[in-house]
């Protein structure tokens, strides 16, 4: 009986984790592409060619196309360095990215 009810927890925390790991990528990549150039782009096409269902087969394509690239290179990054150090790298990465961005608007405007 015990090793039932061990089973079963073990799949219940499978589940939630499968459902928080789905849920959070879900959401972080709706969000990060609302209004960025990507949607623009297809909001263009779509416009332009008149033909939606085709340029959202695409436009879809691209993205599962761009998303299994970013899902292996994570990965294979993961087996060659330690959680801890692609934190700080990714980080690291993210603020040099921002300080150049903010460097760029700060020579735009003065």
């Amino acid at each position: 009986m015990k090793s039932y009810h061990k089973m079963s927890k073990e799949k219940d925390n499978l589940d939630k984790n499968f459902l928080s790991i789905f849920i959070t990528s879900f959401t972080t990549i709706f969000i990060a592409e609302l209004g960025d150039k990507t949607q623009l782009a297809t909001l263009m096409l779509s416009a332009e060619s008149g033909r939606p269902l085709v340029v959202f087969i695409g436009s879809s394509f691209a993205l599962l196309c761009s998303s299994i690239a970013g899902v292996l290179i994570g990965k294979w990054l993961s087996s060659k360095i330690s959680r801890e150090k692609l934190l700080f790298f990714t980080g690291l990465l993210m603020t040099m990215v921002s300080i150049w961005i903010g460097y760029t608007i700060y020579e735009i405007y003065n």
